[in-house]
């Protein structure tokens, strides 16, 4: 290599100028090359009699190679026995060479002074005595080059793989897009706290191959929403679907735009989808009417287009899913036989997105495709397959923050691996898919769209509300019918037969018309009646009744979900068309959700679990 490509106008080697000082035992850096080294001995060195390197700017340097003076010639290995000069490759400062002066036998031995061999070398007497204590030096100062050579690799690569680590970090981070929901959440998850995220499926048409889907040039609707309910404990989820076609009102929304911040003014009785997208509105307005809908504080958003199921299930490998009978639906182009499949990609936005494959062909037949779909893809990426893959997890990683759009609360990796790591705490056997209840549109003659069944949809987001899970309803019903069971043996009398008059001391509003709402319309209590406020507020709800109305008693107490504590059995037979009194207390959850448990879900409604297969009909 040369001069000019080493760095140096002169013949000095870039790499001499670490020198080793033999009092230290150490490597020190020679900045100016006619410099001599830090307490450096004085006379004479070894058998050398080089003279001092401190010598003025205009002399030689004395680290300047033998082989490039005139007429010289270095030998290796030559002492003054072998007819060398001695030096070796290096001069004095550097240790010598391995012919240092000497020769084999002599004073100098194999190496020249600080050399191999050190003064002495293979002689004897003082000589070799002196190169023996000298001798260790150089070896212990290549270790502790070596060593630090060594951990200076190691501390490279550790902030070079460091480096890499948070370049793609920033890079995630990059992917991600978000929108700022003006206050429309509840400020942020909490980890003691229940969770409440709205996952948002829109049909805009973005993303490459997506252009034969959703409605041209629009802004995207609200096409497939499910509200994400996680207890507060991690021990289950509820997962809500909202049908496209309901008919709701959209409150006012505060949105904020390129312009600034401005209010989208709301609609009564127009459909659910257009809550997102339309007049401006972005996912913060979907989020607001879930609220006035549902009574719950939805927390944060995450919204997806038709890309999102077409990268996502590639990430992971495919998703399962089952059919029960050949499928051929030219309008999505999904083609499947009669079977289990993994679909990824194409095909699996085709089957989420189908409509004349399943069922009678409605919106609402679809959403149980959906359900469906997503339950086998929660297995998925739970699975072990993915959850030990590297590449399959990296994949998903890049594949979600392009996907999905958020609000600003969870807009970052962090605030993402935060949740993330709430959300994985729910085993799948606990997540229960459900749809909102509703009936057909009783103002249309051609039924397109629908509205909330209110008789089953009020003890629904009564269970959502008071953190109660659908998929522990059996379990703990079976609990709890066990600890009655010594307190309340005996028959039952039919709904119909049994008569009670609700009084409201729970301090909630509404709460007795609410209860009558659901003991009349689900559960066929027709003999009840609302009794307004009671004196006072009380502690506990209490059922009162006549020995002779103990089987209506019984009827009740499992319906409502009262322990024996709760009932209260006078001494005189009721006469006539006497009624029982029921007194909400303080205690009371809501209607529909018993006292000492979980809810008792109301008749009818849908439910698909995630860890069980079902197949599409």
């Amino acid at each position: 290599m040369d001069a000019h490509s080493r760095g140096q106008a002169d013949d000095i080697d870039p790499a001499d100028q670490w020198v080793l000082n033999p009092q230290t035992g150490h490597y020190e850096l020679r900045l100016d090359h006619s410099a001599g080294q830090s307490n450096a001995p004085t006379g004479r060195r070894g058998a050398s009699s080089s003279p001092s390197p401190r010598t003025s700017p205009q002399a030689p340097s004395s680290r300047r190679r033998t082989a490039d003076v005139p007429g010289q010639r270095r030998r290796r290995g030559a002492g003054p026995a072998d007819g060398g000069t001695g030096g070796g490759r290096g001069d004095s400062a550097r240790g010598g060479g391995k012919g240092g002066a000497g020769g084999k036998g002599g004073a100098g031995g194999k190496g020249g002074t600080g050399g191999k061999g050190g003064t002495g070398g293979k002689g004897t007497g003082p000589a070799a005595a002196s190169a023996s204590r000298r001798k260790r030096k150089p070896q212990q100062a290549r270790k502790k080059k070596a060593l630090m050579w060594t951990g200076g690799v190691t501390a490279f690569v550790v902030v070079g793989t460091g480096i890499a680590a948070y370049a793609y970090y920033e890079h995630l981070n990059g992917n991600i897009s978000t929108v700022d929901v003006a206050g429309a959440g509840s400020g942020g998850f909490k980890k003691d706290q229940a969770i409440n995220i709205l996952v948002i499926g829109t049909d805009k048409r973005t993303g490459d191959g997506n252009e034969g889907y959703g409605d041209k040039n629009s802004p995207g609707h609200a096409d497939t929403t499910i509200l994400f309910h996680v207890s507060k404990d991690r021990t289950n989820a509820t997962a809500m679907s909202i049908p496209r076609d309901l008919m709701t009102d959209i409150p006012d929304c505060e949105t904020r735009t390129s312009e600034g911040t401005k209010v989208i003014p709301g609609q009564r009785n127009v459909r659910f989808n257009t809550s997102l997208g339309q007049s401006e509105r972005d996912p913060g307005c979907t989020m607001r009417t879930v609220k006035e809908m549902t009574g719950l504080t939805v927390d944060h958003f995450m919204m997806a287009d038709f890309n999102a199921v077409k990268t996502l299930t590639s990430a992971i490998g495919g998703v399962e899913v089952c059919v029960a009978k050949d499928v051929n639906d030219p309008d999505s182009h999904l083609k499947l036989t009669k079977g289990t499949h993994v679909l990824e990609g194409e095909q699996a936005l085709a089957f989420v997105r189908t409509r004349h494959s399943f069922g009678n062909e409605s919106d609402l037949d679809r959403i149980q495709t959906q359900q469906q779909f997503l339950s086998s893809m929660i297995r998925k990426m739970k699975s072990s397959d993915t959850l030990t893959s590297p590449t399959k997890l990296l994949d998903l990683a890049e594949a979600a923050t392009k996907a999905l759009t958020v609000d600003s609360g969870i807009g970052s990796i962090n605030r993402l691996k935060e949740l993330g790591t709430e959300l994985a705490k729910v085993d799948p056997k606990n997540i229960t898919f459900t749809t909102l209840p509703v009936v057909d549109n009783p103002a249309e003659q051609v039924k397109a769209t629908v509205v909330v069944d209110q008789a089953k949809a009020g003890p629904l987001f009564s269970m959502l509300q008071h953190d109660v899970s659908l998929t522990e309803v059996k379990k703990k019903e079976k609990q709890a019918r066990t600890a009655q069971a010594a307190l309340l043996k005996g028959p039952r009398a039919a709904a119909g037969d049994v008569r009670v008059d609700v009084y409201n001391g729970s301090g909630q509003t509404g709460a007795a018309q609410r209860t009558l709402d659901w003991l009349q319309n689900d559960m066929g209590v027709l003999k009840s009646t609302n009794k307004s406020n009671a004196p006072g507020k009380l502690d506990r709800t209490t059922l009162e009744f006549a020995p002779n109305q103990v089987d209506q008693a019984r009827k009740l107490a499992d319906m409502m979900g009262l322990s024996a504590a709760a009932l209260k059995q006078g001494t005189a037979d009721a006469a006539g068309l006497q009624a029982m009194t029921l007194t909400l207390g303080a205690d009371f959850k809501g209607a529909g959700v018993p006292i000492t448990g979980p809810a008792q879900a109301p008749k009818g409604v849908q439910k698909v679990v995630a860890d069980k297969q079902v197949c599409a009909k």
